[in-house]
């Protein structure tokens, strides 16, 4: 048997993992005729198929499960490598990053202050924007690395789940009628302070609470606020029940300032996501990425 194709064995490897020729193409970003064509060319040059074919997708054969092993190893291997390269900074070198409204204020400053310990007094650069603004700035090559939220996508964005987020339901400590919240059928007669239209967060709010209450038991809220900040500081003051990130609010929840509020029959989570504009970033940022996959802020 020749030497395998190490590009052919990644893309077996990613195959073999999603189960799925489509689900690996988009991966891969290729085609699916593409991903297909480089599995049958490395079953020829194994000379034994590798994969169990069937309507729900493709599994690994007790040969596929062998050579998945392997395919592991080297991914393994060339991931160290590459890790090592990118661990030794550049001198000077600015990392340029677009983050959205929430990773700006409760994920990139302790994943910037850990990086600086590590590397020296690295200059960094955060353009804050929403989530679309920010992969449209990556797409466009504004910046090279943005950290998001939600669930909006981009052709032209490589996306990459970095962590997870809840949004959860909170009251001011001294609300004792809002603190009796404990269903979301409960938040149909409560006041809610909601973002403003076009709101990510908003979005998912409304389509969480319109799935368990019916969309005409959703009440249309009469305050409505542009940032995270001043929707936190609203519920303190006692206006309603706020939907926000459980990251934004370790410090209220800390100091008694707020609530949240145990909703038995609603939870609503999303992830924090890399945005590039493809799979392997190079760089100063790509090193500041590599770093930040290994070390992950600790989850409130």
């Amino acid at each position: 048997m020749r030497r395998l194709d190490p590009r052919k064995l990644e893309t077996f490897r990613v195959v073999a993992q999603a189960r799925k020729i489509s689900t690996a193409a988009k991966l891969l970003h290729l085609s699916q005729p593409a991903v297909t064509a480089q599995i049958r060319a490395l079953e020829e040059e194994c000379g034994r198929a590798l994969l169990v074919r069937s309507s729900k997708g493709v599994t690994p054969n007790d040969w596929g499960l062998r050579l998945l092993d392997t395919a592991k190893q080297v991914h393994a291997l060339l991931g160290e490598v590459e890790g090592a390269f990118q661990d030794e900074p550049g001198v000077g070198e600015e990392v340029v990053l677009g983050a959205s409204m929430t990773t700006a204020s409760y994920v990139v400053p302790p994943l910037v202050a850990g990086y600086r310990a590590v590397h020296g007094r690295a200059p960094f650069r955060m353009q804050v924007a929403n989530t679309a603004r920010v992969l449209e700035w990556v797409a466009d090559g504004k910046v090279p690395l943005g950290i998001v939220e939600g669930r909006l996508r981009s052709p032209r964005v490589h996306l990459e789940r970095y962590l997870e987020d809840e949004l959860v339901a909170v009251a001011a400590a001294s609300a004792r009628d809002l603190l009796r919240i404990s269903r979301a059928a409960d938040l149909a007669s409560a006041p809610l302070l909601l973002r403003e239209p076009g709101s990510n967060t908003r979005a998912l709010v409304e389509e969480a609470l319109a799935g368990v209450l019916g969309a005409r038991s959703v009440r249309r809220s009469e305050l409505l606020f542009g940032s995270n900040q001043s929707i936190k500081m609203a519920a303190v003051a006692g206006l309603g029940v706020a939907f926000v990130s459980r990251w934004s609010v370790q410090l209220e929840v800390a100091a008694g300032t707020l609530r949240i509020l145990p909703l038995r029959d609603l939870r609503l989570t999303r992830s924090f996501s890399w945005a590039t504009a493809s799979p392997r970033l190079q760089g100063a940022a790509g090193r500041f990425q590599a770093w930040a996959r290994q070390h992950p802020p600790p989850r409130p």
